[in-house]
């Protein structure tokens, strides 16, 4: 009798699987990330040469963070990576390539927070820390607070041993020339930003920025502010947004994407495209974000966003424009 009840048993087991979700199948280990490196920054006459190293920045870091989750790394410390290494690039307004203020330095936001239980760590108003991504992850770890700005963000970096760089890193000449030409003008994109769903179905987000170009010392954008330009909850979605800071903060961007979700049963794209069809202007800005079953948006309404994904299924984008 053993081999008709072995045989039954593994009927029931392939009956079991042809009913799964193709998440299920793969052991629940569907993962994907995707990042952004500002909306409304790319000039439409940028040269060939000046558009591939773009998309040659893009997809370094882009696929540093798809094969950390490959090996199972956390989102947590993948959107950290990720976007480190849009800050050590000079083309994003981030880090090293950071736009300037009017009195002609570079000051820094950055934030990143943990979807499992909402934990974050943002700072404001950095000059000398040469990775602020990974600074705003200390103030979420190790200490009591969310969100330290200037001279008190540099001390509590000094105690953690942070790297430090002079303020000159910061600076280079096409960002010196873009502040000569546009003292008068308002620059609402740049920023650089990452979301992430790992292999044990968490999210996390992280955004960082020089803000605009020719800004006020002192003031601070969406990209440090929770709820504004970046937030994560495994329960909804995880949210990076680029853009007319003051717009996004207004209008609590990224919380009201995750609140629509929540509280009235939208799909991601739905509230992604509630919020910035409905809350902002024509020409405000765009959003990155995923949700905890996988589906992914990239919406903006400014003419381009610089943009990228790659999921375990397979899809792998990287675009300026449409």
């Amino acid at each position: 009798m053993k081999y008709p009840i072995l045989f039954i048993v593994s009927l029931l087991i392939i009956a079991a699987t042809f009913f799964l979700t193709p998440e299920q199948k793969s052991g629940g280990e569907k993962f994907l990330i995707v990042i952004h490196g500002g909306a409304g920054s790319a000039r439409p006459g940028m040269t060939e040469e000046e558009k591939q190293a773009h998309i040659a920045g893009l997809n370094t870091a882009l696929t540093t963070g798809y094969d950390l989750l490959g090996q199972g790394k956390d989102a947590l410390s993948v959107v950290e990576a990720v976007i480190r290494v849009l800050e050590d690039d000079s083309l994003f307004n981030a880090g090293r390539g950071a736009v300037l203020t009017s009195e002609g330095f570079a000051s820094h936001d950055a934030s990143i927070m943990n979807g499992i239980d909402l934990t974050a760590g943002a700072v404001g108003d950095v000059r000398r820390i040469k990775n602020p991504i990974s600074l705003a992850r200390m103030v979420m770890e190790k200490s009591n607070h969310v969100l330290m700005v200037g001279d008190g963000a540099e001390k509590f970096a000094e105690k953690q041993g942070v790297g430090f760089v002079p303020p000159e890193y910061f600076i280079t000449e096409d960002q010196k020339a873009t502040l000569k030409k546009r003292l008068d003008q308002m620059n609402k994109a740049g920023t650089v930003g990452c979301v992430v769903l790992d292999k044990n179905g968490n999210l996390a987000a992280g955004t960082s920025t020089g803000g605009m170009t020719g800004k006020l010392p002192g003031r601070l954008g969406d990209t440090p502010i929770i709820g504004a330009g970046t937030y994560a909850n495994n329960a909804t979605c995880a949210v990076s947004a680029t853009g007319w800071g003051e717009k996004f903060i207004k209008n609590a961007v990224a919380f009201r994407i995750s609140a629509l979700m929540e509280y009235k049963g939208y799909t991601l794209k739905q509230a992604v495209k509630e919020v910035l069809d409905k809350n902002l202007a024509p020409k405000d800005g765009g959003v990155i974000a995923v949700d905890r079953a996988g589906n992914y948006e990239m919406y903006y309404t400014t003419p381009s966003m610089y943009r990228g994904v790659m999921t375990s299924d397979g899809i792998k984008e990287i675009k300026i424009w449409e």
